[in-house]
């Protein structure tokens, strides 16, 4: 929270209309007095607390951050070969520039033809000659 120009000006005429113009300089000296060594308390626990608390902290994660890059860089292996297969994934079946479309199309008709010429076993002959009389 901040003190603003204003709110300044409003809490010095009141501080003047409660304690008068001949205690006001000896009460404004009392609290800057208090302010310095409010200032000078913080800053030694602050010290403190930093010293205690944040800098042994520090020191703790140390070794575990360290144990953890290897976890890291295994992860960044492993996710970059996953992209990779994706990718891989993905580009099954796609046309490349070296085949258009066309000749694709063309070798996938001919396949099919040439499955449809293959011959047929003898089970499908007799069962296509029943067929024809009449026997299924």
């Amino acid at each position: 929270m901040r003190i603003g120009m204003s709110e300044l000006v409003v809490i010095l005429v009141v501080a003047l209309f409660v304690l008068g113009p001949d205690k006001l300089p000896v009460y404004a000296k009392k609290m800057g007095e208090a302010l310095a060594q409010f200032r000078k308390y913080s800053d030694e626990a602050t010290k403190e607390i930093r010293e205690s608390v944040v800098e042994p902290l520090q020191e703790a994660q140390r070794p575990l951050r360290e144990a953890v890059e290897p976890l890291n860089e295994l992860d960044k292996a492993v996710r970059s070969n996953v992209k990779d297969v994706q990718k891989s994934l993905a580009d099954i079946g796609k046309v490349t520039p070296e085949k258009p479309e066309k000749e694709v199309q063309k070798e996938c008709t001919e396949e099919a033809e040439s499955v449809e010429e293959e011959p047929t076993t003898d089970a499908e002959e007799n069962k296509d000659e029943k067929q024809k009389r009449g026997e299924l």
